[in-house]
């Protein structure tokens, strides 16, 4: 006998056959979902993670020849300099760039890697790009760390590094900290203004923002720029090939040139007594400090 199904029941079986379906979706769109959500985050974990620190170093300076050299407290600067950087838990490798044996010779005795580069080299920043692509390994991050900052703290190189590695849209990220009123007109410390999110808007010789007075307002953060910068491997290798630009010239300040040409460079402040060595008598004042601290 056959037995036939009641309008109902044949209702019941459809809406059930369409549960599973509507269910199936759901499941499979869930899957999905998770499936490009893990794909994402592990693109992004691995943005930007291959990290080298370079420190430039040249022997001829206009105002310091030999800086690089200088005693501090029984050890060369570039030395001290390289002890601080190779404590930041961000950089995968520390090498020192140079043009000259002589403080090459140095850092070696004290087992730094050495990369030669040219004395066509105009700043830092090229010396960087001509030291990367000697270097037999793919970085993603290049760190630029300054020979004369022998107190650098390794936690400003890991804050400049996660800066870049965070935001996609910049190709720059460099420290500023509080800038000292009796540093205000010092041509040798360079103050900077960020704009609301945290990008350099310029940077200057002189006091920036300066105001109708004239004069200090002391209630106002003005900034210093500190010598660590950090740049995308890809970006440093168009650097070299960008025109130098008015202000860049005017200033004499590399970073203007990456501004003036339209890229966004992130800012991070941070807490930090900035000691850098621009002149002969900058050494006694490192010299003072680092014996108040116990750092030597």
């Amino acid at each position: 006998m056959t037995v036939c199904s009641s309008p109902s029941s044949s209702f019941e079986s459809s809406n059930n056959g369409k549960t599973w379906i509507i269910h199936g979706i759901v499941a499979g769109v869930a899957v999905t979902a998770a499936v490009v959500a893990h794909a994402y985050l592990n693109r992004f974990n691995k943005f930007r993670t291959r990290v080298v620190g370079i420190i430039p170093a040249r022997f001829a300076s206009s105002r310091f020849p030999g800086k690089p050299l200088v005693q501090i407290l029984g050890k060369p600067m570039i030395q001290r300099t390289w002890e601080r950087a190779k404590l930041a838990a961000t950089l995968d490798h520390v090498v020192v760039a140079t043009d000259d044996e002589k403080i090459a010779d140095c850092c070696r005795q004290f087992g730094a890697d050495v990369i030669m580069t040219s004395e066509s080299c105009q700043n830092g920043t090229e010396r960087c790009n001509e030291a990367l692509q000697k270097l037999g390994k793919k970085y993603d991050v290049v760190v630029n760390i300054q020979g004369d900052e022998p107190l650098i703290e390794p936690e400003i190189i890991d804050g400049v590094v996660k800066a870049l590695q965070a935001d996609p849209d910049a190709v720059f990220s460099t420290a500023v900290t509080s800038l000292n009123p009796e540093d205000a007109h010092d041509p040798n410390r360079v103050k900077c203004v960020v704009d609301n999110r945290g990008y350099a808007i310029y940077f200057s010789r002189g006091l920036i923002p300066f105001n109708k007075s004239g004069k200090i307002n002391q209630q106002f953060p003005y900034l210093l720029h500190l010598g660590i910068q950090s740049y995308d491997a890809k970006f440093l290798k168009i650097y070299p090939y960008l025109q130098p630009t008015p202000l860049q010239l005017e200033e004499d300040l590399e970073q203007l040139k990456v501004l003036e040409n339209g890229y966004k460079m992130k800012v991070v402040k941070v807490d930090h007594e900035a000691h850098g060595v621009d002149t002969p008598e900058d050494v006694q004042k490192i010299e003072s400090l680092m014996l108040e601290r116990n750092l030597a």
